[in-house]
């Protein structure tokens, strides 16, 4: 592979800032989608980098962070789903039975209420557990395995990045 379509590939698979129209943060998106909306005129560039994407015909910017030209209405109530990579964010990827930081790798989600005992998968009743008090605690209750919970488990008030 030639160093220039490499850097290309480096390039494209960064991630940019996207800002709403009231410079609002709304989420991260790749290089790629980014020049898309920018060519769109559906975005403009906040922040570039010194780089320049060159194409047969045109050149533009490399963005950084970019603000949608139109404002997109966010539901403030909205319901986020619950997931493995949500539940890990708003946890701080922490167990919340030992307290230890073992690395996203060696963290799972436990449901407070087995499901085996009909415990739904909501952000309520899942919490961030390392394997070992994951294991520990099987198919109990916290109160029944003695394992107390660091925090009472809560749907995130906002997308964490």
């Amino acid at each position: 592979m030639c160093r220039a379509s490499f850097e290309r590939g480096l390039v494209l698979g960064q991630r940019v800032l996207v800002l709403n129209s009231s410079y609002e943060p709304l989420q991260l998106i790749s290089t790629r989608r980014a020049v898309v909306l920018l060519l769109q005129e559906k975005a403009e560039v906040i922040e570039a980098a010194e780089q320049r994407l060159r194409a047969q015909g045109f050149s533009i910017e490399i963005p950084i962070v970019i603000r949608l030209v139109r404002y997109i209405r966010i539901p403030r109530r909205l319901r986020l789903p619950c997931s493995r990579r949500g539940v890990l964010a708003r946890d701080r990827e922490t167990c919340q039975y030992c307290a230890v930081q073992p690395g996203r790798a060696h963290l799972t989600v436990d449901h407070v209420l087995p499901r085996s005992r009909g415990g739904p998968t909501t952000w309520e009743n899942v919490v961030t557990a390392c394997r070992e008090c994951n294991h520990r605690k099987g198919g109990r209750t916290p109160e029944e395995a003695s394992m107390p919970l660091m925090i009472v488990p809560r749907q995130p008030q906002y997308v964490a990045f």
